[in-house]
């Protein structure tokens, strides 16, 4: 009886572990556009006179290609790699036609050269040289073009981005960088430990921070001035690590983040009022390196 129960324990054991991977599989899903953009990588690969003209730019785009194709739960993330990989497909295609042209240039600017120096006969023959080599310059301008304006195009898409999760964090530009507000709501009264189901605001700043892994994060707790100025002091450091240590439990590395802790020295309200003590019990970060103007 025993080891029919135990067997019995270990089969429903296996299942649930089945079930819940399956789950987890579930949830992710491969980005819209992934695939039309590993085929226009394909073709460009397969293209012996183009593929080898910009090896680091295919490299770069593969590289791109390959995070793209990734199944994701964050639809936002997956459809933003996806626009990235799109992007840099077509400036490695750009980039090896631009080339290839180039190189036809040199070749006919050299045909032109020896065309000189044979007899008037082939006079004729120069002028027809001339013309393919003033129609390659024009259209090797083109693509020099078209790439500038690529690559214009998505540092605009960028900076609009970034504006707009900026917009969502409600985050205010200062001269130390971006700050969030972060209220007390996040603590219940006295404690320092994050409440229960309440990342809110701190995991849309999580997925930013993972997003742009070039930006540093300063982490600033506050208090009111109820209670003794030691205790405040200590209380908003413990605070202030609790978020980041929630930040880097969310994967943001922890060299990008300092805490500490002002207790009741920098209030931004009177605190003889309710309204504005609660406007003082806060946690500030301060994301730096951020420029968010596109031209």
């Amino acid at each position: 009886m025993n080891t029919n129960h135990t067997f019995s324990k270990r089969l429903i054991a296996v299942a649930a572990a089945a079930l819940l991977t399956a789950a987890c599989s579930a949830s992710l899903t491969r980005p819209d556009g992934a695939d039309d953009t590993r085929t226009k990588l394909t073709q460009l690969q397969s293209d012996s006179q183009l593929a080898s003209r910009a090896p680091v730019e295919i490299k770069d785009a593969e590289s791109a290609v390959r995070a793209a194709e990734k199944p994701r739960a964050d639809t936002d993330l997956g459809h933003h790699l996806v626009l990235i990989a799109d992007r840099k497909v077509d400036t490695a295609s750009a980039t090896a036609k631009a080339r290839l042209l180039e190189d036809q240039r040199k070749t006919l600017s050299q045909q032109r050269e020896t065309a000189r120096l044979d007899s008037r006969t082939r006079e004729a023959d120069h002028a027809r040289s001339d013309a393919t080599a003033a129609r390659a310059d024009a259209t090797a301008a083109r693509y020099q073009t078209d790439i500038a304006r690529m690559e214009a195009n998505g540092a605009r898409q960028q900076a609009d981005e970034l504006q707009r999760q900026i917009t969502e964090l409600n985050a205010r530009e200062t001269d130390r960088g971006l700050v969030v507000t972060l209220g007390d709501v996040l603590f219940a009264t006295g404690r320092s430990e994050l409440r229960g189901g309440t990342p809110g605001d701190l995991g849309k700043l999580a997925a930013f921070l993972n997003k742009y892994p070039d930006r540093s994060v300063i982490i600033e707790g506050h208090t009111d001035s109820v209670g003794s100025e030691n205790s405040n002091f200590s209380l908003s450091e413990r605070r202030a690590a609790s978020v980041k240590s929630y930040l880097v439990g969310q994967g943001v590395s922890s060299s990008r983040v300092t805490s500490t802790g002002k207790g009741e020295g920098s209030p931004v309200a009177g605190n003889d009022s309710t309204s504005g003590r609660a406007q003082n019990r806060r946690v500030e970060v301060i994301i730096t390196n951020v420029q968010t103007s596109s031209k």
